[in-house]
């Protein structure tokens, strides 16, 4: 057996799942904070701060794309 599942190792598809997987979560949260904010009538001030406070954390994985990227890891 040569350890690949349909043509992949298991390092990619982990590295596929993870990029695309998180992403696709991180932006079904940003859409969970918009539907607060309008649920909340937040209004403007209340929406940035929303989307500052409770998407903050999601920084540091955008981050760590852009290091990679930059470079070259």
């Amino acid at each position: 057996m040569t350890g690949t599942i349909f043509g992949y190792s298991e390092a990619e598809i982990a590295e596929f799942g993870l990029t695309f997987g998180l992403t696709a979560f991180i932006l079904y949260m940003l859409f969970i904070i918009g539907e607060l904010a309008w649920k909340s009538k937040a209004g403007k001030t209340g929406t940035i701060v929303l989307f500052l406070v409770l998407a903050f954390g999601m920084v540091g994985f955008a981050a760590k794309a852009v290091i990679k990227k930059f470079w070259g890891i």
